[in-house]
């Protein structure tokens, strides 16, 4: 209880929320590399998953290409992007990527492909065309697993976000990597605490988006069954 009182201390003291290395300015970083990695990864994943998922074709090298790319360690890619990069937000970026990727790619994939194809032939039988077709029809239903890819991706790069540290990067991993140096455990743990709230906040900040684009008739379509479920334990 001591150890934890001495990190609410820490995350309390006024010394550390302003300048270089104040929360605020270590929080702006983490967010701009983390969310500048999400962005890039969703501008490349999501047009390939969704044109694969749509057309039903290549699926398993998607998948399978996707599977290898959550097996690199981020850490050897981050290592090895800066021994070519040097210095700079430019290698944490492209390693946060290539890990934003694959569950955005797989999640989109699949959300595609699950949808009905009996509406697939009702849209085309009233003259929607593909690309209608795809906006109109398939998005819509498959907003659900596509979000649920990007939440996953968002949270991993958050959290992996904190390596940048290791390689004179900023972010909130600062704390950790300058707490275990200085072996200053308190410092170190208040780092990771602030990086599990961060955590926290991505993962509910995009299941309220997910909430907003899901269209209502499917989230009424979802809470019947639920709601019969709970009706018939009652009784």
């Amino acid at each position: 209880m001591d150890f934890l009182h001495r990190v609410f201390i820490w995350l309390a003291d006024p010394a550390h929320w302003h300048g270089s290395d104040g929360i605020p300015t270590r929080l702006g970083e983490h967010l701009h590399l983390s969310l500048e990695a999400v962005a890039i990864g969703a501008l490349i994943a999501l047009p390939i998953g969704i044109t694969l998922g749509h057309y039903g074709r290549f699926g398993t090298l998607a998948i399978s290409v996707s599977n290898l790319g959550r097996a690199l360690p981020s850490y050897g890619i981050l290592v090895t992007a800066f021994q070519i990069l040097g210095l700079g937000d430019a290698p944490i970026i492209l390693a946060l990527t290539a890990l934003a990727i694959p569950p955005m790619v797989t999640n989109s994939y699949v959300g595609l492909r699950e949808v009905n194809p009996d509406l697939k032939d009702a849209a085309r039988g009233m003259g929607y065309r593909e690309l209608a077709q795809v906006l109109r029809i398939e998005l819509p239903l498959a907003v659900p697993l596509i979000m649920a890819g990007i939440r996953t991706s968002a949270v991993q790069v958050v959290a992996t976000a904190t390596l940048a540290a290791a390689i004179a990067g900023g972010g909130l991993g600062r704390y950790i990597i300058d707490g275990f140096a200085q072996q200053d455990y308190v410092k170190l743990f208040a780092g990771a605490v602030l990086v599990g709230v961060l955590a926290l906040v991505t993962e509910g900040s995009l299941s309220l988006v997910e909430r907003l684009l899901v269209p209502r008739g499917i989230r009424l379509q979802k809470a019947r069954p639920a709601s019969r479920a709970t009706a018939f334990k009652t009784a």
